[in-house]
């Protein structure tokens, strides 16, 4: 049996930004990379390079998996 599945990367990036009360452009010039990518990563509309979401992780003092996490769809 064959399971076909599809999903999305869905991060807490918005949460743990706000609990170090650091704005989208701070983050952005931490990582280097411009706040358009922060916004997008934010809203679930682009998904990071596995190099940035352990930066991103890393920025944060967090395990990848505590930022990011892959939710599964499945399809028939």
């Amino acid at each position: 049996m064959v399971l076909r599945s599809s999903g999305a990367i869905k991060n807490r990036l918005t949460v743990l930004r706000a609990e170090k009360k650091w704005s989208q452009k701070e983050v952005a010039e931490m990582l280097g990379v411009s706040r358009q990518t922060i916004v997008s990563l934010e809203k679930n509309k682009y998904n990071p390079s596995l190099k940035l979401a352990f930066e991103i992780a890393a920025l944060f003092e967090k395990e990848i998996t505590d930022v990011f996490k892959y939710v599964k769809e499945e399809v028939e």
